[in-house]
């Protein structure tokens, strides 16, 4: 994930990352990932958005994210009904602006993390295995 924030930051467009990332939003690693991105979380403010799991009430995590540049305006964000999978679905509609939103800035990542976040996207790729999920990617 820290690949893709410093690719998010170093991006002259406008950049949304969504998926789930089996982590939360409080995590290390996530809070990580905004402060090398710059990218904002909608749901901050706006209370929990459980999507995991939807087979265990008694379990559930806000796993799936959604992360957008501050030139996008949340218009509308809602966690679906169950549909089969063991995660909620998300429905977001965001609206590009002309300038960038006033909310709450994840902060930014000083020299040291961002050489951190590099160092381990290094030590990464040297490991003698693709990354998880490349063997459906590739074919």
């Amino acid at each position: 994930i820290a690949m893709v924030g410093l690719e998010a930051a170093n991006d002259n467009l406008p950049a949304v990352v969504a998926g789930d990332l089996n982590d939360v939003a409080w995590s290390t690693t996530t809070r990580r990932f905004q402060r090398l991105s710059g990218l904002l979380d909608p749901r901050v403010g706006r209370g929990f958005f459980n999507t995991f799991s939807a087979t265990m009430p008694w379990m559930r995590w806000p796993l799936d994210h959604l992360f957008h540049d501050p030139k996008f305006r949340l218009i509308e964000m809602r966690r679906l009904t169950k549909v089969g999978s063991d995660h909620f679905p998300m429905w977001f509609v965001l609206a590009l602006a002309k300038t960038e939103a006033k909310e709450a800035s994840p902060g930014e990542a000083d020299d040291g993390e961002a050489f951190e976040a590099k160092r381990m996207i290094v030590e990464e790729q040297k490991r003698d295995r693709g990354p998880i999920g490349s063997d459906w990617e590739d074919d």
